[in-house]
């Protein structure tokens, strides 16, 4: 790829901004990630601009449009085109990072090199005109060639300036399936506990960005130190013997298999990434072989606290720990045993239970792979039979409510909820059919009621 006759088509908004700046007398660049993905010919997510216009100048030259002061202390100002945000910062370079996360002061100077100077990757510190074409001070171009992520600069520095960029380069590795240059990695291992001065926040994003990138196998691998500065449960997962005939890999290595094997979707990918989090402290070994008695409910409590020191929110942590706590459990493959999943877990969640088991038994033993997964697959099938028959297995479903119960002399209370969950499991045992009439004659009938 070069550089010099490289085109990237730029939308027409970033274009307009560009050439409004230019025509104020400021120069201006689409700059950073924007440029990045563009080179490597994906769509970006949103568009950066750099100029030598001064936050000021900047509010000028758009003055009939709408603008938002949102970072002026560090230069940056926010534009509304068509609906969308851009991002405008005035060319900087920063002052000391005292908390390792934002510089204290910036100074806004009038060269794009000395603005590029400053950025965290050499990926990322690419700049683009329609005229001048790409602008790559740093080698950034050849490091995207060579799948590298590489510091711009001093990599001690980087970090200690903003640790946070720990993640980011470890993210990066998995979601551009890169791998981190060695100068920059050493840096990272020297650094990594910075990470701690970093705000939960910030980490959990960064995370879950990790989790859904196509490379997470080999990232959870060989970033590993990484990962356990940031969830330190995970340090006796790795090289973990699990002993058992279901499990050629080590723990560590069977659960970034589970990972990667589960859908891109967040919580799945967490949920495997925790799912075995508390195999070490339940293992016990009898005649060579390994037990793992208790793990599930220790794991799911051992989920929560890790999720709660990373501050997700309360959803996310109530799916994630219930998937954990019956990751393993032997659900039958009959009607009501699925009528009775579907009732304890809800619909949503017994698919994504599903989907969970079958990244877990995918990465075990290639023996044992085949009697799973075919089990899995037709506890999958049976949840769509038992929809397509519109089973009760709720209480919503029921052909009768705590009305009906009040009308034949239950009294209001808790008495009512009792009736009507008797009830609803007689109807997922097909004991009773989910009719009305054979529902209320079932509550005469019944001296229990």
């Amino acid at each position: 790829m070069n550089k010099n006759s490289l085109t990237l088509n730029l939308p027409g908004e970033v274009k307009y901004i560009i050439d409004t700046l230019e025509k104020s007398g400021h120069r201006a660049y689409a700059v950073g990630g924007c440029v990045r993905d563009s080179v490597m010919g994906k769509e970006p997510n949103d568009w950066d601009i750099c100029t030598s216009a001064l936050p000021a100048q900047t509010i000028k030259s758009f003055a009939k449009e709408r603008i938002f002061e949102t970072g002026l202390h560090h230069g940056t100002v926010s534009l509304l085109l068509s609906k969308k945000v851009y991002e405008i910062t005035t060319f900087r370079t920063d002052g000391q990072y005292t908390d390792n996360r934002r510089p204290d002061t910036v100074n806004f100077v009038s060269d794009l090199k000395s603005d590029l100077n400053r950025r965290d990757f050499t990926i990322n510190a690419l700049a683009y005109h329609p005229n001048e074409g790409l602008i790559d001070h740093f080698d950034g171009l050849e490091d995207i060639n060579q799948k590298i992520i590489r510091c711009v600069g001093d990599a001690d520095m980087r970090f200690k300036e903003d640790a946070l960029r720990i993640m980011r380069a470890v993210r990066f590795a998995s979601t551009l399936n890169f791998v981190i240059e060695q100068s920059t990695l050493d840096a990272i291992l020297r650094n990594r506990k910075l990470l701690d001065k970093i705000a939960a926040e910030r980490i959990s994003s960064e995370l879950d960005a990790l989790l859904l990138g196509e490379n997470v196998e080999n990232v959870l691998h060989n970033y590993s130190a990484v990962i356990e500065t940031v969830i330190p449960e995970i340090a006796a997962l790795i090289g973990f013997d699990q002993k058992s005939s279901y499990h050629d890999l080590d723990a560590w290595s069977h659960t970034a298999k589970t990972v990667a094997n589960a859908s891109p979707d967040r919580v799945l990918r967490l949920t495997m990434l925790l799912h075995d989090i508390a195999k070490p402290d339940c293992f016990t070994e009898k005649g060579g072989v390994g037990h793992f008695y208790g793990h599930q409910k220790a794991g799911s409590e051992v989920a929560r606290r890790i999720l709660n020191r990373l501050k997700y929110d309360k959803e996310t942590i109530k799916t994630v720990t219930i998937l954990v706590l019956y990751h393993d459990v032997d659900i039958e493959a009959n009607d009501k045993a699925v009528k009775r999943w579907l009732n304890r877990l809800g619909l949503e969640n017994l698919r994504m239970l599903s989907q969970v088991k079958m990244a877990d038994a995918t990465a075990k033993s290639s023996e044992h792979i085949m009697p799973q997964t075919v089990k899995i697959e037709a506890l999958s099938a049976l949840i769509d039979e038992v929809l397509e028959k519109q089973s009760c297995f709720t209480l919503k479903d029921l052909a009768i409510s705590g009305k009906d119960l009040i009308n034949c002399g239950i009294p209001e209370g808790a008495q009512v909820g009792k009736v009507l969950r008797e009830l609803l499991e007689m109807v997922i045992d097909d004991h009773l059919p989910n009719e009305r009439d054979a529902l209320l004659e079932a509550v005469r009938k019944t001296c229990a009621f």
